[in-house]
């Protein structure tokens, strides 16, 4: 019996509805760009995972390190005890992010490291006796599944069956093009109100809406209304950080840094699950107090897991390598060239390209829905030509791993543009 089968007997997938899809694909093994499955059927991998393997499969720097850590000491508790790893990881990000992050702290994946982001801001303002309880966030943002993450999330089917039972968040319009002024003038009549602990938001790339993109002129402008009304800034990079976007995080190409910042996804080079919130000093000095109740009570039993923080190191050492980085500028220049030859096409609406992203939208009669026919017909389509690419509505995006080579990147773009002609 295959595994395909085995699978159904017991496992229940994420954003599934099994009554209606497919037998999951079973893969056995992975090599770079590239997956085979059970029937040695061999797939490129055109999302890295859904964002999360920059390094490829099977990555033996990553390897090596694991195992290296894993006969060492693979776990202790963060709770009272420390360790080599996370506090090298925490010096070395240091490094790398911006100067006004000072304090990390460990979680396991990207919507507890949100949920961890917006507690920190409530409770500052609990500590300092003010009540603070609404979040600002964009409209279609997507932070997570947890409830604060689901919270301040817009992609509403994902959590309409929690209305009622969720923090209460209030949506601004993205600063997408011509919607600039609609969306800071939204800013600053909401917060005139001071009922808002936090502004979160995805830094230039909407990733689940559809890669939608935005200028970092226009965040800067949103933060700095922020910064003059005490008002606290999550930027959740789990998607855009570590060069997505070109840059080390999305947020460098702000002039204003946000206060808090999310972190997972390829943070171990799509190893072991691992995410990290960062803070400012001043945050942290919300919580530093003689009252023990002042203290953040947060903590996940695999929090700074060794082993993870292994992974992150040697993954963080690969992003920095000189052929990584010149890996990325070679995507997003295939990306533009791409971009350049496909835009003029009749059924698309329109392009975009930030750092290792691309993304088209295809041109429909109707309004299109995150998992309607026309996604499942694209999806099914790529997957048939071998290719691992997962449609937002008539949105097809491209986010591949960092060595993906110049021949795989044509494949993929021969597909999408062969697609075009089925829809």
């Amino acid at each position: 019996m295959s595994l395909s089968i085995r699978d159904q007997k017991h496992n229940w997938h994420p954003y599934t509805q099994h009554k209606t899809a497919k037998p999951a694909i079973a893969i056995l093994k992975g090599e770079g760009a590239l997956l085979w499955d059970e029937n040695n059927k061999e797939y490129i991998d055109a999302i890295a995972s859904w964002w999360v393997n920059p390094f490829g499969h099977s990555n033996k720097f990553i390897a090596d390190a694991i195992y290296k850590q894993l006969t060492t000491l693979e776990h202790v508790l963060f709770g009272g005890f420390t360790h080599e790893p996370a506090v090298l990881l925490s010096e070395k990000l240091m490094e790398i992010l911006p100067t006004n992050q000072k304090k990390i702290f460990f979680s396991d994946n990207g919507s507890t490291a949100v949920e961890i982001a917006i507690k920190v801001a409530m409770q500052y303002f609990y500590n300092k006796g003010e009540k603070k309880t609404k979040i600002i966030a964009f409209e279609n943002a997507f932070h997570g599944d947890t409830f604060a993450a689901m919270a301040a999330s817009g992609i509403s089917f994902f959590t309409e069956a929690f209305q009622g039972s969720l923090i209460e968040v209030i949506r601004i319009p993205v600063p997408t093009q011509g919607n600039e002024s609609i969306s800071i003038e939204a800013l600053e009549n909401l917060i005139k109100t001071n009922d808002f602990a936090a502004f979160i938001f995805e830094p230039l790339v909407q990733g689940a809406a559809g890669m939608v993109m935005y200028e970092g002129s226009e965040l800067d402008k949103l933060i700095s209304i922020c910064k003059k009304n005490n008002v606290f800034t999550i930027a959740d990079e789990v998607m855009t950080g570590f060069g997505k976007t070109g840059k080390n995080f999305a947020c460098d190409y702000l002039e204003h840094k946000p206060d808090m910042m999310c972190l997972s996804k390829a943070l171990t080079g799509g190893t072991i699950p691992m995410a990290i919130t960062t803070f400012t000093q001043e945050i942290f000095e919300g919580f530093y107090d003689d009252d023990v109740n002042k203290a953040l009570f947060h903590g996940h039993t695999f929090t700074a897991n060794p082993t993870g923080c292994a992974a992150s190191l040697a993954s963080l050492e690969l992003l920095q390598s000189e052929e990584m980085q010149n890996n990325i500028v070679r995507i997003n220049k295939n990306h533009l060239d791409f971009q350049k030859h496909i835009q003029t096409h009749p059924k698309v609406k329109t392009t975009r390209v930030l750092g290792v992203i691309f993304a088209l939208e295809i041109k429909t009669e109707n309004q299109e829905s995150y998992y309607g026919n026309l996604r499942n017909k694209l999806y099914d389509f790529f997957i048939e030509n071998g290719i691992i690419l997962r449609p937002v509505g008539n949105i097809v995006y491209v986010l591949p791993p960092y060595i993906i080579s110049n021949l795989h990147l044509e494949k993929i773009y021969k597909t999408i543009e062969e697609a075009l002609e089925i829809v």
